[in-house]
């Protein structure tokens, strides 16, 4: 997996700390649950507020991606090697949306996108993408993974 990482150009961040009293993955029987990853980039939010007004579409794709790959580092954390990833199962992302936005599906794109780049066909999951007031922080997205692993 570390020769796919570097082929696509994409260096796995350090997992995040924690903003509460929780760990970024947990491991239950065979799956890794990731808590929801905000997109923090050393330590700082790449951006503030919300989809559909202070932060476009493209933009909030971009963010859904870092997300992700906030994720895919607590995944690695947990397991150890990513090479152990059998099926990514489910993401669920949310949307810190301005109340007239609809296009979440499409910011969660950006995640979702990323991880079969990444796994290929073992990548493409189910997914719920959700509209909401607020995240923490005033992120604009957040995404959390189901991953099965050997």
């Amino acid at each position: 997996m570390a020769a796919r990482l570097s082929e696509l150009g994409i260096e796995l961040p350090a997992v995040a700390v924690p903003a509460g009293a929780y760990v970024p993955a947990v491991i239950s029987g065979n799956l890794v649950f990731t808590a929801g990853q905000i997109p923090l980039v050393d330590g700082k939010l790449m951006a503030t507020g919300k989809v559909g007004q202070e932060i476009d579409v493209d933009f909030a794709r971009e963010i859904a991606r870092r997300c992700a790959l906030n994720a895919v580092a607590a995944v690695q954390s947990a397991i150890g090697d990513l090479d152990r990833v059998k099926k990514v199962v489910k993401v669920v992302g949310f949307v810190s949306s301005d109340p007239s936005f609809t296009a979440q599906p499409q910011v969660i794109n950006g995640a979702s996108e990323l991880l079969e780049q990444i796994f290929g066909e073992v990548g493409i999951h189910a997914r719920s993408a959700v509209g909401v007031a607020v995240l923490p922080l005033d992120a604009p997205v957040e995404v959390e993974l189901i991953v099965e692993f050997e």
